[in-house]
């Protein structure tokens, strides 16, 4: 077991050969089966006309897996705050407190959509993500009943609030008193300590929460575990060589041209796998270099069951 909490985070990746109703039901089904295992909590994330990922209305989906779970906590990872209105993001975290009470969890990011056409059609500007830290105080607001409009409901409900740490994420959520969700890199320890270091006590943290975003594979053996992280790794070597993320499948391609060959080994640095003794020891050591307070799981493979049977040797 590791020293600190595991949680997981499922983007709602599509296969090949399923239709995107089928991978959304197969999310839900995943979140039962991962409380079943003993992680802490489950997560779902925002992206926008993406091919490959349908995880794109995190509050709908979060309902759905809270109303299928019993005790385990629900979030997003996270609602992309640039794309929204606060007053709505509030509101609709309000609902989901109402209806399952000390369950949901709310993980703010600040990326916008990846073409301008994707942001034209969210009504967002690039630069939107500047505007991020008021617009984290702003829905904050709306929480703890300091603005002349009201969220109902929301307004009151003690609902936790977490940033998702990309480029200047961290500060933001420091300057903020908030827990931050930061992914694995090798600047890993240098990140937290600037973070713990510009840390400002909150009603929302009187202390620092690290949550680190990792991909962590088990199998048998080390070279099974390999396996398991390779039709992520294609789908984005193809992505970044086509423009278009494709669904998992089972087999990557024999042969790579050199450029798909280079993105497929990069896609596979720094992630974590290999038999339960060596993804422990590996992690138990990035805890205790960065004092993490609790690991994310992302990872994502084509056969679900495998995906499963890794999560349950990870955790036990």
């Amino acid at each position: 077991m590791l020293s600190v909490p595991l949680s997981v985070l499922d983007r709602s990746r599509t296969r090949v050969g399923e239709t995107e109703p089928e991978t959304l039901r197969a999310t839900v089904e995943f979140a039962r089966q991962v409380e079943d295992l003993g992680y802490k909590r489950f997560w779902v994330s925002e992206h926008h006309s993406v091919p490959g990922v349908v995880g794109s209305a995190p509050t709908v989906l979060a309902a759905a897996v809270a109303a299928r779970t019993s005790h385990i906590r629900v979030g997003t990872g996270g609602v992309m705050l640039p794309n929204h209105k606060p007053l709505v993001v509030a509101e609709q975290f309000g609902v989901l407190e109402s209806l399952y009470p000390g369950r949901i969890d709310m993980g703010l990011g600040r990326s916008v959509g990846f073409t301008n056409g994707v942001r034209r059609a969210l009504g967002v500007e690039k630069d939107a993500a500047d505007d991020f830290s008021a617009q984290v105080q702003e829905l904050l607001g709306y929480l703890v009943g300091t603005s002349d409009v009201h969220a109902r409901p929301g307004e009151g409900l003690r609902i936790p609030p977490f940033v998702l740490a990309v480029g200047e994420g961290a500060a933001i959520a420091a300057s903020l008193g908030l827990p931050v969700v930061l992914a694995a890199r090798p600047d890993s320890v240098e990140l937290v300590s600037e973070y713990r270091a510009a840390f400002q006590p909150s009603a929302w943290a009187p202390e620092p929460y690290v949550i680190l975003a990792v991909t962590a594979a088990v199998g048998d053996t080390t070279e099974a575990a390999r396996q398991l992280l390779l039709p992520e790794a294609w789908a984005s070597a193809y992505s970044r060589t086509r423009g278009v993320f494709p669904p998992l499948q089972p087999d990557v391609p024999a042969t790579m041209n050199a450029r798909e060959q280079e993105f497929f080994e990069n896609a596979l640095r720094g992630q974590y796998y290999g038999t339960s003794d060596e993804v422990h020891a590996a992690l138990e050591d990035l805890v205790q270099r960065t004092a993490a307070d609790e690991v994310l799981i992302t990872t994502n493979t084509y056969d679900r069951d495998d995906l499963l049977a890794s999560l349950a040797k990870l955790i036990g």
